[in-house]
């Protein structure tokens, strides 16, 4: 696990001075290391609440927030959830303390501790790499759109987390929350189980209280599944409804950032900081008249009366104890106001796949675009150098192949007429005859299935072993999801999703956060082993 210490001296001057000076909001003289369980579980506004009391600074917060992340993530449990620390975030935290106390009016996510997945790019002293090594140096010239509103709100990025390398875009088998950089994250339910990804670092980061919020980005899968295996609320949002500018590139069409946190109202809270027109990223200019600065107005706990939502069927029957809990979930929907059908998705030709080889054709040309944008200052310039490099590392392919790499290299460009025809096969299929469809003939608010399995074993030799899923139809529509944890299979956590038409983020909300207040599923990890 790379820690880049040679860029953190800002970063342990600040924790010794923090240890020999500073008093933690609780006292715990007895343990040697600082006593870091007060902030545990807390949310957006009990940490805000407490800036405005007094009751602790931001530079505390900061500081113990690292302190977790050496304890459990570096040492302790050995989570591998984070890349690399912000050398500079006690001296951010520091600043805002001193703007706080001269009476500067607090933002949504003023003094709130953010960790980033490490495809979005940062304008600092943290690198940008994909969980590549051919990136392990790469520090972008600009900083990207989504970092820069999140900033703007108040909230200090902490950190960069571990991915599943190029966001699970690069082999044909492989272990989600496995990098180059970073090395396999794991699973803080229970050890030796999957974090699933590529959001893997991020969900982890946030379920082990290693930071306040974290973001992910998604392509099919990525920020969902990880918030099912790890027991958090995940928001993959409208592709457009947030900026994907300085994020290292999958799909135009399919990819999105969202946040990532232990509660549907802190999700909310971050998700109306991150919106906003941006020239740079044409998606987003549809968001115009549909997006919202703040979803906190959707928080309504009777959110589920009189609404109709309809259960995929064929989302159930990959497990009896998955079903059981989908089971029970219906039941207090209906319990809460909600009228709940079975329902079926109009039969076709596999858009998957036509979806699969849309994002080969993307892939390449959002790759080479991004390289471009990094200047002379990385070892490959183009995906094609980008294979021969790893060719030739000694850590890329000690696990795992490069073969999606090599697909994406034999593709043409964006004008090819088989690019074209699958992706107008894909995006008809899967919203006006698929999830437009549906929800209009049966009068539908919501769609639900469960998001996915328990975790599975990490495996680095026949890499991961995925059962269930329901991912794809939003995933490839560009349609958002919210997924909500909805008990436990033994010991480990497990999510609905709730999904349904472009732009319906307020509708999901409202569903979501009614039936998270009703059932309040969420445990925290207690970092076992299997038996």
């Amino acid at each position: 696990m790379k820690m880049y210490l040679s860029r953190l001296p800002i970063l342990f001057i600040s924790i010794i001075l923090f240890l020999i000076t500073c008093k933690s909001p609780v006292k715990n003289t007895a343990q040697k290391e600082p006593d870091s369980s007060w902030i545990e579980e807390m949310t957006i506004k009990q940490l805000q609440q407490g800036y405005k009391d007094g009751k602790y600074t931001v530079t505390d917060v900061v500081n113990t927030y690292i302190d977790r992340i050496m304890a459990i993530d570096k040492e302790g449990p050995k989570l591998n959830s984070i890349i690399v620390i912000n050398p500079d975030a006690v001296q951010i935290a520091q600043e805002i303390d001193r703007q706080l106390a001269a009476g500067k009016t607090m933002g949504p996510l003023c003094g709130i501790p953010v960790i980033l997945k490490d495809n979005i790019d940062t304008h600092d002293r943290m690198a940008t790499t994909a969980g590549a090594t051919a990136l392990s140096s790469s520090f972008p010239k600009q900083e990207s759109y989504l970092a820069n509103k999140l900033r703007e709100a108040g909230a200090i990025i902490i950190g960069k987390s571990n991915l599943s390398e190029w966001a699970n875009f690069r082999a044909n088998m492989s272990s989600s929350g496995w990098s180059g950089v970073g090395g396999q994250t794991k699973n803080p339910y229970v050890i030796d189980r999957n974090p699933c990804g590529s959001s893997a670092g991020s969900g982890v980061a946030v379920s082990a209280n290693l930071c306040m919020m974290a973001i992910g980005t998604e392509t099919n899968g990525s920020i969902v599944c990880p918030s099912n295996n790890n027991g958090i609320v995940g928001i993959k949002p409208t592709v457009g409804l947030i900026s994907r500018s300085g994020i290292i590139p999958i799909s135009f069409t399919q990819d999105t950032p969202g946040p990532m946190g232990r509660t549907v109202e802190d999700v909310a809270i971050t998700l109306g900081t991150m919106t906003g027109n941006d020239p740079s990223d044409s998606k987003t200019l549809a968001s115009e008249g549909k997006s919202q600065t703040d979803y906190t107005k959707f928080l309504k706990k009777d959110g589920l009366q009189g609404k109709r939502i309809g259960v995929l069927k064929k989302s159930m029957g990959f497990s009896d104890k998955v079903d059981s809990l989908t089971n029970r979930t219906i039941a207090d929907l209906k319990s809460n106001g909600a009228e709940v059908i079975e329902i079926e998705m109009p039969k076709g030709e596999n858009y998957e796949d036509a979806s699969f080889d849309v994002l080969l054709y993307e892939f390449k040309d959002g790759l080479n675009k991004y390289f471009t944008g990094l200047g002379n200052d990385t070892p490959v310039k183009s995906l094609k150098e980008l294979i021969e490099f790893n060719k030739k590392d000694t850590i890329e392919l000690r696990y795992f192949d490069q073969k999606i790499l090599i697909m994406a290299e034999k593709k043409g460009d964006l004008q090819s007429a088989d690019y074209k025809k699958k992706l107008a096969f894909m995006l008809k299929a899967t919203r006006e005859d698929g999830i437009d469809k549906v929800m209009n003939s049966n009068k539908l608010d919501a769609i639900i299935a469960p998001t996915g399995s328990p975790a599975w074993k990490t495996d680095l030799l026949l890499g991961d072993h995925f059962v269930g899923g329901s991912s794809s139809l939003a995933a490839i529509s560009g349609y958002p999801a919210i997924t909500v944890p909805m008990g436990f299979v033994d010991n480990l956590p497990v999510g609905i999703t709730f999904f349904g038409r472009a732009w319906s983020e307020p509708v999901l909300i409202e569903i979501a956060y009614s039936y998270e207040q009703g059932t309040k599923h969420r445990k925290a990890p207690k970092y076992l082993i299997s038996d």
